[in-house]
């Protein structure tokens, strides 16, 4: 399969001294119902009971009782309160704080390299689809159904024996097609055909300047590792992994039935290992100004001629498009000029391997354990496969994701769950409309184009109004590799039959059932799949508080991406436009730099740093959304005081839950790769990189100065 797109994988109070003890013991003592008191200081300070009547209660919280509330389900009231480290201080690690006695006593499972609450949700997600799958696999309902598909494609990934026993038959006639290319204009065509892999990407996402229509995006592409730090960082780890890389290439050439695998190997390593060198890195990809760059088709042949860019186009059935958008410059240049002087063979060798390596799950389990080994176990330390029916769930979701979502949602998304949400997405507008206003660094110039381009958000929540349509997608029972191509096909034949028409605004980019959510700046619209709208992140059940401090900040997050260093060069139509006066530009920019040297800071493995740069655009939506949802938290109070639960203020429970949706334990390869080529920090960073910059959080927990999260108040960066 091609392998994933660059541009696809593309935010002071004053308390009583005992008031203030009682906050900063959030995490650090047993709560109590409305009077809590740190056991460490009960013998210097009069005991909760005898100072009932007269103590003022949490800030933000109220003496009287709370009402009762409908079980949530996770605890009393939506946080789990036996997940806080008791011994650990709000402000000198929060994170632990809320999270460390969970994160002491979990062990990741053997088929994670990863978890956390997305993992746990996301295992919810695939028991759901597999049950709607089994009972259409069962079904046997007539070809071209919908329920026959996803059955059908289940059935087929789910019979070893029949893939063990088709051997590499299945794979064959492209294999073939491979090795009778003989010319680089014959790899230049295999290179454009969907399911082979190739040195540029080919997108036809809407224009960033004409929102309205489609183009046509070349940007480089993914090589076999995850990116280019590791192929050229000088790291102890890393070289460990390239020689395992070199390793894993002869084996796939080998199981595949490659004369001379092992020097082949190494001339692949050699190949791949240059293409990385003229790459951009990581932060420079974020650019938006600087690659998108429309060009003519023969100024593309006159710029990069080292690439047969003819046969390319005419694969990919763009053979006639004269109008091109070209990503990053200087690397589409110079992998063309690489590839002009790369020797067939070695080509082949490279569309062999790769064609092999993403063909792995379908093909004999030789073939698959090999993959696991290289990309599970030795790049991400994870011990155990999944099991076979988790993988089958996600080629079927791939495939048909919009199929199984119109199925999932009618089971497990009801009404006023999406009505909740509804009300919860206006709040946060609400909210983000007063902070513009109450911006003391922003002209009133571009505060008035920020209020038009809120205006104009477009939220979609838990799943699309109209579904794709896969009845001509031919999928059989017996023919797994088979299934696999023709849904590939049928994706690129779908994008491209629309390349000329309007772009379809009601489209959505992920399925119901995926835990995620995602803002889109060329539709100005973020988007709340149904999967994502549960507990640990929204429960109808749960407190308010904690309601807004979960998916109120993942909506406030996305909001944000409208407004971080990429979401706000586009303007309220979606269309790439600078609609900020040169004053604003600055007074942003040197506020993200701040936040930027912030999370630079941040060691995730000894040796190894988060990139501020490249996570400045996920960071400004956690600080921004957290403080979006704090004041529509505030604003939801209607000016009354917020009830206390469990000893905890509003205000505590807030960011407890926050800190909690977050909490994840990683593998190490695991963390070095989301460091080295995610755009997101660290779970951990996503807690104690924002919070430290929210005024509200020292209040509710009373963090001092000589805290190790402190920051002085002139010193906290305030954006948005």
């Amino acid at each position: 399969m091609r392998l994933p797109s660059r541009l696809a994988s593309r935010l002071a109070r004053s308390f009583t001294p005992l008031a203030a003890l009682a906050l900063a013991a959030a995490c650090a003592s047993k709560p109590v119902e409305e009077k809590a008191v740190s056991p460490k200081a009960t013998s210097a300070a009069p005991s909760a009971t005898a100072k009932a009547a007269t103590d003022p209660p949490p800030a933000g919280g109220s003496g009287a009782a709370a009402p009762a509330l409908r079980k949530a389900v996770i605890g009393d009231f939506g946080l789990d309160l036996s997940a806080r480290n008791r011994n650990v201080k709000p402000g000198d690690d929060f994170y632990a704080c809320a999270n460390g006695a969970w994160y002491d006593s979990f062990a990741i499972p053997p088929d994670h390299s990863s978890y956390g609450a997305f993992d746990q949700l996301d295992e919810l997600s695939k028991k759901r689809v597999r049950e709607i799958i089994e009972q259409a696999a069962a079904a046997r309902i007539a070809a071209g159904t919908p329920e026959q598909q996803i059955g059908d494609y289940y059935a087929a990934f789910m019979d070893e024996t029949a893939i063990e026993a088709n051997g590499l038959a299945p794979a064959e006639p492209d294999l073939k097609r491979i090795a009778a290319a003989g010319t680089r204009e014959a790899i230049a065509r295999l290179f454009g055909e969907p399911g082979f892999a190739s040195l540029f990407d080919v997108d036809l996402p809407a224009d960033f300047k004409n929102p309205d229509r489609y183009a046509v995006v070349i940007t480089e592409s993914t090589l076999g590792l995850p990116d280019r730090d590791y192929y050229l960082k000088d790291d102890p780890q890393l070289k460990e992994l390239r020689a395992k890389y070199v390793a894993y290439i002869e084996q796939m050439l080998t199981l595949g039935g490659v004369s001379d695998a092992k020097a082949l190997a190494h001339e692949i390593m050699t190949f791949e290992t240059a293409a990385s060198k003229v790459q951009w890195p990581i932060e420079k990809r974020r650019d938006v100004d600087a690659t998108y760059n429309p060009r003519s088709k023969e100024q593309l042949l006159a710029f990069a001629p080292g690439f047969p860019w003819q046969p390319f186009f005419a694969a990919m059935q763009l053979g006639a498009r004269e109008d091109l958008v070209l990503g990053e410059l200087s690397a589409i240049r110079d992998m063309a000029e690489l590839f002009g002087r790369t020797s067939v063979p070695t080509l082949r060798g490279f569309l062999t391997f790769h064609y092999l390596s993403s063909h792995a799950p379908y093909l004999p389990k030789r073939f698959d354990e090999a993959r696991f080994a290289f990309y599970g176990q030795a790049m991400h330390g994870q011990p155990q496969q999944r099991e076979r029916w988790k993988r089958a769930v996600d080629a079927v979701d791939g495939a048909l994701g919009e199929s199984i979502g119109r199925l999932y949602v009618a089971q497990y998304f009801p009404p006023e769950s999406k009505a909740k949400m509804q009300q919860l997405v206006a709040d946060l507008r609400t909210a983000l409309g007063e902070r513009i206003d109450a911006l003391d660094w922003m002209t009133p110039q571009t505060k008035s184009r920020a209020h038009e381009k809120l205006a104009m958000f477009m939220p979609k929540i838990g799943y699309p109004d109209k579904w794709k349509d896969y009845a001509t997608l031919v999928i059989r029972r017996d023919d797994l590799i088979g299934n696999v191509r023709r849904a590939v096909e049928w994706d690129w034949n779908y994008q491209v039959a629309r390349l000329d028409k309007p772009v379809d605004r009601a489209e959505w980019h992920m399925t119901p059932q995926t835990v995620n959510a995602y803002y889109n700046p060329s539709n100005n619209e973020i988007v709340f799949p149904a999967a994502i709208l549960q507990p640990p992140f929204f429960d109808p059940n749960a407190d308010a508080a904690v309601n807004y401090g979960a998916i109120g900040a993942v909506i406030g997050h996305e909001m944000g991406h409208g407004f971080d260093d990429q979401g706000r060069k586009f303007g309220p139509d979606g269309a790439l436009q600078d609609w900020w006066t040169p004053q604003d530009e600055k007074e942003f920019k040197a506020r993200t730099a701040r936040l930027i040297e912030e999370f630079s800071a941040f060691e995730a493995l000894p040796g190894l740093k988060v990139n501020g740069a490249n996570t400045i655009g996920e960071n400004i939506g956690d600080l921004g959304g957290l403080n979006m949802a704090h004041e529509a938290y505030r604003i939801s109070l209607q000016g009354q005081p917020a009830q206390v639960l469990a000893g905890l203020s509003g205000d505590q429970r807030f960011f407890l839950a926050y800190a909690q949706v977050w909490r994840s334990k990683y593998r190490d390869g695991a963390l070095r790769e989301l460091v080295l080529s995610d755009v997101h920090s660290p779970a951990e960073f996503r807690v104690n990189g924002p919070l430290p910059n929210i005024d509200d959080w020292y209040a509710a927990f009373n963090v001092q100065p000589g805290d190790k999260l402190y920051i002085k108040p002139d010193k906290r960066v305030r954006i948005w």
